[in-house]
């Protein structure tokens, strides 16, 4: 069985950091995709950042310059690093890996930025 299992969230001020992981389990197939979303209240979910098959990135614009996305194969493990916070990115932020078996989702873990 597959499972995404997101850890680092929590509570920040504006202008801080946090970095996000997600720890993948389970046999995932042909991974053409993975990266992360997020939903706040009121609001469709959104890619935040996504690294595609062949390594190529994409950014949403609002956190270009701000988040980083990356990989460790060996640890299984993807991560989003966010700096310089905003209150506009408080969300909950969802790990997202398709593969040629289906498209994976994590429980999500929330980000509060706020003074």
């Amino acid at each position: 069985q597959v499972q995404l299992v997101e850890s680092g969230g929590g509570l920040v001020q504006p202008g801080g950091s946090l970095r996000l992981s997600c720890a993948a389990s389970g046999s995932i197939s042909n991974i053409y995709a993975m990266g992360w979303y997020r939903q706040a209240p009121g609001k469709q979910r959104e890619l935040v950042a996504a690294i595609i098959s062949g390594g190529s990135i994409n950014y949403a614009d609002s956190v270009k310059g701000r988040f980083t996305i990356s990989r460790d194969n060996a640890k299984n493990t993807v991560y989003l690093q966010m700096k310089s916070l905003k209150p506009e990115d408080t969300a909950v932020y969802y790990c997202n890996v398709a593969g040629s078996g289906g498209v994976y989702w994590g429980q999500g873990t929330q980000v509060t930025v706020s003074s």
